[in-house]
């Protein structure tokens, strides 16, 4: 069970389970309705099967390419220790059950689980052919508050969709950092990145861009959601400004110890900026 959780990096659903939490708790606001914790429970589900299926396809499609890479040579699949077929029906039974159960939660998520699961699945291929690869990691993550949100209300608003884009430049601007460690096997070997196509410093000038926008974003959101909620806000804004604080501290983590510190700044930092941004939000719902 211990090989499992770590073939599916079960630790890493840390990064979109708060937004997705958050939305849950939004589209509760904006319905005026009562917590419903059968919902959550469900939504909650919906993203451990999503992103165990998500993660055990990319291990399963990279297993030749993990092999060659003495970085990751040592990941369950390349080192024997979880048969590529076993983690191939990993990836069926997580998927079955993540469109069973959209289709206990309503209409709309039940037709769509099909694309959602063709985004996070079929990113494993992206890096095969385009260096936007890190985008569509980031938009896969950006549909968790979507579909957290439309699973309490049953429609699309313009507040998830702005978290979505929120989560995409976010997750798209790490991801970037995190592949520089790859930058010159990339390269040796065909693969597409974004330090692969325009360097070291290129790529981390990029990623800056992105959690630039991220950050601008992540403020206009915190003020939309005062005038949606008019007695929602200031835990809110405090969250926001550790988010946007912890996204400075990552950069600054990888111009001054370059690779050295990058599991920090890609762990530790954005997990603690998710849990802190996303409970800010939860907690001013609660008490609004």
């Amino acid at each position: 069970m211990k090989s499992y959780f770590s073939l599916v990096k079960f630790a890493h659903t840390v990064f979109a389970l708060p937004f997705a939490m958050l939305a849950f708790f939004l589209g509760m606001a904006a319905a005026g309705s009562g917590i419903n914790w059968v919902l959550f429970l469900l939504i909650f589900l919906c993203m451990v099967f999503a992103r165990s299926a998500a993660m055990a396809f990319n291990r399963y499609v990279d297993r030749d390419i993990d092999a060659l890479n003495k970085r990751t040579a040592i990941r369950e699949i390349p080192s024997g220790v979880i048969k590529a077929k076993s983690a191939l029906l990993l990836v069926w039974l997580s998927s079955i059950a993540f469109v069973l159960t959209t289709f206990w939660i309503n209409t709309l998520c039940f037709y769509l689980s099909p694309i959602a699961l063709l985004v996070i699945l079929g990113y494993s291929y992206t890096k095969r052919f385009t260096w936007l690869c890190h985008f569509v990691l980031g938009l896969g993550l950006g549909l968790a508050p979507v579909g957290a949100y439309i699973a309490v209300t049953g429609r699309f608003e313009v507040l998830p969709v702005l978290y979505g884009i929120m989560v995409m430049l976010w997750v798209s601007g790490f991801d970037i950092l995190y592949a520089l460690q790859d930058e010159e096997f990339d390269q040796t070997h065909g693969l597409h990145s974004v330090p692969g196509r325009f360097g070291k410093q290129g790529a981390k000038n990029i990623s800056i861009v992105l959690h630039s926008l991220c950050a601008l974003l992540i403020g206009f959101l915190a003020w939309y959601q005062s005038q949606l909620f008019s007695t929602l806000g200031i835990l809110s804004w405090i969250g926001a400004v550790g988010f946007v604080g912890l996204l400075a501290w990552q950069h600054f983590l990888v111009f001054k110890y370059d690779l050295a510190k990058i599991n920090q700044a890609f762990f530790e930092t954005n997990g603690i900026a998710s849990i802190l941004f996303g409970s800010a939000v939860i907690l001013d719902v609660l008490f609004k």
